[in-house]
């Protein structure tokens, strides 16, 4: 900004307050000399003016003593509204009614009526058009001087109007233009700003210097609000959201825009849960989830808190993921759940005293199984702790709910267990068919029931994460394979659908969340390159700031997820739920494969368990070798390593 204008923006604010008062009572003397001027035609009616003197040192006094009860002199200029010019309107009336009175207490009849009135008039147009243009001033010296991000704003209603006022008087961006839907708006102005089509979005970036796309959007519906982003996020230009209608209802500042989120891409219009399915399986019960500490687990938890479970009991072998969750829920339940009582218990799934003691002693109702190994390609190279932990754990916890008489016990599955090409989706799908089982048994009043979803943004192993973290430090972001796709939801709404799918069990049930459209990994990776402001570097854009670097697919991965192992699923009560009759082995086949497992597990025999895997679990085609680390270190160089 150039020396002269910042010594004038520097100026203290008293300074500043000093100067407008001088200035406005010169502006009174020289209004109520033009109003003279304009009543009688003449520049100087000297028979008229000098008489009126007294009228020319009661007016400016008068009139800034007004203005000043009425605070017009504690407004910042910069942040004036239609407000400000109500004041002044007010200020200007309290003046010529005092200025009448003056000229008949005074005798000054000579004084025609309609000079106060000239008077009114263009003091108003004055004081308010001099700090109109003040403030203009001010906003055109930020905007071409100062480093301040130059922002166009998507929607020109009255969030975006709001914003707009707001983000002027701010010291961060600068609103150069609206873009709106309505074509009504087009070639207009709000808060001084033009209003375009957006499909001249492209140009006008280009042309303004635009640095940052804001949408003020907030009563768009996600699948509107997506698309404009996927749009936009073609041109290069950094993207931030307004708060939405809830955001702002529960005190959100208006002004406070965020990133654009992975969840702003899915286009997933969020479905309201249906009160009574939550309600069944949690309000005042003892509710109890496995792996709280996990990403599934953790969310589970605080919705059970949240929704009126009389006791939470945490079950997880992570301490510190315990010791997180376990004061997070604390703090929770104080705010919103007092009578919720909050229980930790360190320990293992395959502890079935301890689980059948925990289930017991706590009264639990509801169970919900999220502790599992789910990274494809460590379990991979651990075959053995896979079955141990995803097979084993889900037999041990679902018999221990059978004969505490849990009302509900709900297994968290996975895409993975449908037609599976590694060891970790045979062993969910291998756990399924142990809950299917029990189901299938008589005298057990326990209700099994087992939901399958895939991806959820943000949990642990999560891609999303990986992809910021490598764009932070300037890439390369590194992408298995171009074709990969994954079905992705949040995690809360994830956790949702699995509590109103168990309370619509009714034994052996296996739920399927609608997962929406499959998500391609190499264009969400893109996507994420371009809403930070960056571009990709590729053949056709070799000057790109971030390459994407494809480094093949990981032992156990596969190109495509599947929810549905037959065709023959159906609707429930909720849109967003639907159920599948799926076939599962006798129960003399699955203990002989179970007991065969226990039986190479302890043998260290991670080859024969695979194959007792690939046996049992239908559809299971390996898109690997057998690379479990202590296998091939056993066997390395075909010799037979001893193994201690």
């Amino acid at each position: 900004m150039p020396d002269s204008n910042s010594i004038l923006t520097r100026l203290s604010r008293n300074a500043k307050r000093v100067i407008l008062l001088f200035t406005d009572v010169s502006a009174l003397v020289f209004c109520l000399w033009a109003a003279f001027a304009l009543r009688f035609s003449n520049w100087w009616p000297a028979s008229h003016l000098e008489p009126s003197w007294p009228l020319f040192i009661f007016i400016p006094l008068f009139g800034v003593t007004v203005f000043i009860k009425l605070g017009l002199y504690r407004a910042v200029i910069r942040f004036m509204n239609v407000k400000v010019l109500q004041s002044i309107a007010l200020g200007v009336g309290l003046v010529i009614a005092g200025a009448y009175i003056f000229t008949q207490l005074f005798g000054l009849t000579h004084v025609p009526r309609s000079v106060p009135i000239i008077f009114g008039l263009s003091a108003w147009l004055y004081l308010g058009g001099s700090r109109l243009s003040i403030r203009s001033y001010y906003h055109w010296l930020i905007s071409h001087y100062s480093n301040r991000v130059r922002v166009i704003i998507y929607g020109a209603g009255d969030a975006g109007s709001q914003l707009a006022i707001l983000l002027q008087g701010a010291a961060e961006y600068t609103p150069v233009a609206f873009v709106d839907d309505d074509k009504g708006l087009w070639n207009s102005q709000v808060q001084g700003l033009p209003v375009y089509d957006p499909s001249t979005l492209a140009d006008l970036i280009q042309e303004n210097q635009v640095n940052m796309l804001l949408l003020a959007l907030p009563d768009a519906t996600e699948a509107r609000r997506s698309a404009i982003i996927r749009s936009a996020s073609e041109l290069n230009v950094y993207i931030k959201i307004m708060p939405l209608i809830p955001e702002i209802i529960a005190s959100e500042p208006l002004d406070e825009i965020r990133e654009v989120e992975i969840e702003d891409l899915l286009g997933r219009d969020q479905v309201t849960p249906q009160k009574a399915l939550i309600e069944c399986s949690i309000t005042a019960k003892a509710v109890c989830i496995t792996g709280a500490g996990g990403s599934i687990g953790s969310e589970l938890a605080r919705q059970a808190v949240s929704n009126g479970a009389k006791s939470v009991i945490l079950f997880e072998q992570n301490e510190f993921a315990l010791y997180a969750i376990e004061s997070e829920l604390l703090q929770l339940a104080q705010d919103i759940n007092p009578k919720c009582s909050i229980y930790p218990i360190l320990g293992s799934v395959l502890n079935y005293g301890l689980i059948y003691q925990v289930f017991s002693q706590f009264n639990v109702k509801t169970v919900y199984h999220a502790a599992a190994y789910k990274h494809v390609p460590l379990v991979e190279h651990n075959v053995l702790e896979g079955i141990k932990n995803n097979t084993f754990g889900t037999e041990t916890t679902a018999l221990a709910a059978k004969k505490a008489d849990v009302e509900r016990f709900i297994l968290i599955s996975t895409d993975k267990a449908v037609r599976p090409t590694n060891v970790m989706g045979a062993t969910k799908r291998l756990a399924e068919m142990v809950v299917q089982l029990l189901a299938s048994e008589n005298g057990s009043s326990t209700i099994f029931s087992m939901v399958r979803f895939g991806n959820v943004l943000g949990s642990s192993g999560s891609v999303v994460p990986l992809f910021k973290k490598q764009i932070a430090i300037g890439g390369p972001v590194t992408v298995t394979h171009p074709e990969i796709n994954r079905y992705f939801m949040t995690i809360p709404e994830a956790a949702s659908l699995v509590i109103q799918a168990g309370s619509m069990a009714k034994g052996g049930d296996v739920f399927l969340l609608d997962m929406g459209e499959p998500v391609k990994i190499a264009d969400l990776a893109k996507q994420m390159i371009r809403l930070s402001g960056r571009t990709v570097k590729d053949t056709n854009h070799p000057q790109g700031d971030i390459e994407i670097v494809y480094s093949g697919l990981r032992p156990g991965e596969k190109l495509y997820e599947e929810l549905l192992i037959g065709s023959n699923a159906s609707g429930t009560l909720h849109p967003r739920i639907m159920t599948a009759d799926e076939e599962f082995v006798s129960r003399q086949r699955l203990d002989f494969v179970l007991r065969s497992m226990h039986q190479a597990v302890e043998n260290k025999a991670s080859a024969t368990a695979r194959n007792l895997l690939i046996d049992i679990v239908k559809d299971f085609e390996p898109s690997s070798s057998n690379v479990d680390l202590l296998f091939k270190a056993q066997h390395r160089g075909g010799k037979v390593i001893k193994i201690c």
